[in-house]
């Protein structure tokens, strides 16, 4: 349990998630004088096994609770000083956002909301920082050229993108209104360990080695930068630290693939992986009727971060793809 009186304390929201669970034990390894509260609802994208090795750290403390409780938030923030948020808590999975749009807008927006308020309360005017963690999928659909940029105007096509150019706004507001010390990221295509079973590169995964059908949108032809999670974690690291108030990077891996070439090149592996077992996994490719309003491309220039503060992706994707797949095989003990 962390000394209460810290003077240096960040609250990391959403930090059992995918993202956030790769974040913490690298944030912790990198900064051994700073202490993090952890504050997660630990709904079904949220798991705590992706932590255990940060368990018992000693300046490592985990909360289970929800960013929209006022009450709570509020306790946390005078409890154990805090001087800090990084903000990875969110309704993620555009497809649940399209059936059920509600929670998406409490989270996402309100719980926003809800962080931005009592900071600014309770900060009084303190030069603390607050991170927002945010998505390339605000700025809607690129054709076949061309690329986002944090000049790029925001159109999002889902609820879900709906949301968090919501919370993106709010995050801006508080700077430009209050004088708050914000800093907002909007990345690309997270992939690597820990990611919940329901977004794409698991579910080739897990479907190709369960031996069921590998569904992939539409003709399997949308196109997504990707992003190794642990490049992500220095960069958002980066930002935290040395990044400018009131400013936006855009974070991207200069990894631009189709879906239908990522499910290839995951069967590739797993041919060579697995090659004990009989079959091709290709085979098990099935087109399914496409996701309502399915962004055709996402592409991310990251000029900025990289010119302003020194942050570039290393990890070539087929290696990031392959330490991927270890750690799902092994998740599955196979």
């Amino acid at each position: 349990m962390l000394d209460h009186h810290s003077n240096n304390t960040i609250l990391i929201t959403g930090g059992a998630g995918f993202i956030g669970s790769n974040f913490i034990p690298y944030f912790l390894e990198q900064h051994p004088n700073i202490d993090v509260v952890n504050l997660d609802l630990l709904t079904y994208a949220g798991d705590l096994t992706n932590l255990r090795e940060v368990e018992g750290h000693p300046n490592y403390t985990f909360i289970k609770g929800d960013i929209c409780d006022k009450l709570l938030v509020k306790h946390l923030f005078k409890e154990y000083n805090i001087s800090g948020v990084i903000n990875f808590a969110a309704e993620s999975h555009v497809d649940n956002s399209i059936s059920s749009p509600g929670q998406f807008i409490k989270t996402n927006i309100e719980g926003t909301f809800n962080l931005l308020e009592i900071a600014r309360i309770l900060w009084n005017g303190k030069n603390n920082r607050f991170h927002h963690i945010s998505t390339d999928e605000v700025y809607g659909s690129l054709g076949k050229d061309g690329y986002f940029t944090e000049r790029s105007n925001y159109q999002p096509n889902s609820p879900y993108s709906a949301s968090k150019a919501s919370s993106d706004f709010l995050v801006r507001s508080y700077h430009h209104t209050y004088g708050m010390n914000v800093v907002t990221s909007n990345c690309s295509n997270n992939y690597g360990p820990k990611q919940h079973d329901e977004k794409l590169i698991p579910t080739i995964i897990r479907s190709a080695i369960k031996g069921v059908k590998i569904p992939i949108y539409g003709n399997g032809k949308n196109v997504r930068d990707w992003l190794f999670v642990k490049d992500h974690c220095i960069g958002v690291d980066t930002i935290y630290n040395h990044g400018k108030a009131g400013e936006t990077y855009l974070l991207g891996g200069n990894n631009e693939y189709d879906n239908l070439t990522i499910a290839f090149k995951i069967c590739d592996i797993l041919d060579v992986k697995r090659s004990k077992i009989k079959g091709n996994y290709k085979d098990q490719i099935e087109f399914v009727e496409d996701r309502l309003g399915h962004d055709f491309r996402y592409a991310i220039d990251a000029s900025k971060i990289s010119k302003e503060l020194g942050w570039k992706a290393s990890e070539y994707f087929d290696s990031g793809l392959d330490k991927t797949i270890d750690w799902y095989l092994n998740k599955y003990q196979l």
